[in-house]
């Protein structure tokens, strides 16, 4: 069974009945998408097109007009704020700006051990102790622990969101964006990063991007959105060798190439 099956999702922004007809912008119309566990799923697609609204339908900061969300077998495409405080410590997100995710005034101790304050059976000092481990785990020293983001570079201040987002130990963790605001050095680093603590501790990505060349590099699977609409899916290699959709052919062609001579072709 799916970790996170998505059947028939819609969501329309600004939407208001005008007689017997629902007006506003329609941001997902009928997207079907499964998540299985283990696995990194890539979103991907033009401003616009759906990929960060599907995210957050599923981390419940978007209302859904129709069709259902279901994880582990639990729908919840309507769940109330308890039920949502409660898979807070299974679903996770990692933002994209490291700048804005942070808390300035907060010690990044004490951001990551924010995470944990809604699990009743986790005590203060067992939630320093695991926050302390996940940071040196993403490579943050604990003796740094209680400085200020304002310490720390863009690469490492995401390397702090992302020890936030782990330190439940979540299933499933939604990545929005996570490295498209960092320099590509350092993008290949917290990508490799990533990479690394799925296999380490069995995550589950749900990898929201614009960029084809980290599909390729972290994803088992990509689902290509256009205008709120599915327009494809399939295995990353399969998709990425052999597109069978005009669109996804178009988003491959825009991609930038470092060789000059096939960049003018």
């Amino acid at each position: 069974m799916p970790l996170v099956e998505i059947d028939d999702l819609s969501v329309t922004y600004g939407a208001r009945r005008a007689g017997r007809r629902s007006t506003g912008k329609a941001a997902l119309a009928d997207v079907s998408l499964d998540l299985h566990r283990g696995e990194t799923l890539g979103l991907v697609g033009e401003s616009g097109s759906g990929k960060t609204t599907l995210g957050r339908a599923v981390l419940g900061l978007v209302p859904v007009s129709a069709g259902a969300i279901r994880f582990d077998g639990e729908d919840i495409t309507r769940a109330d704020r308890r039920t949502r405080r409660r898979l807070s410590q299974r679903i996770q997100v990692v933002f994209q700006n490291p700048y804005l995710s942070l808390n300035p005034q907060r010690t990044v101790l004490q951001s990551v051990m924010e995470t944990l304050a809604s699990s009743p059976e986790v005590d203060r000092a067992e939630a320093r102790a695991r926050s302390l481990e996940m940071l040196e785990r993403v490579g943050i020293p604990p003796a740094s622990a209680d400085r200020y983001p304002g310490a720390f570079s863009g690469g490492q201040r995401q390397r702090i969101a992302i020890a936030r987002a782990l330190v439940p130990r979540p299933d499933v963790v939604v990545c929005d964006e996570a490295v498209s605001a960092l320099d590509l050095s350092i993008q290949a680093q917290v990508l490799n990063l990533l990479v690394d603590l799925q296999d380490e501790l069995g995550l589950t990505y749900l990898f929201i991007t614009h960029d084809l060349a980290v599909v390729r590099h972290l994803c088992h699977r990509v689902a290509v959105l256009r205008r709120g609409e599915l327009v494809e899916t399939g295995d990353t290699a399969a998709v990425c060798a052999a597109p069978a959709h005009p669109y996804t052919r178009t988003l491959l062609a825009s991609a930038p190439v470092a060789d000059p001579r096939l960049a003018r072709a």
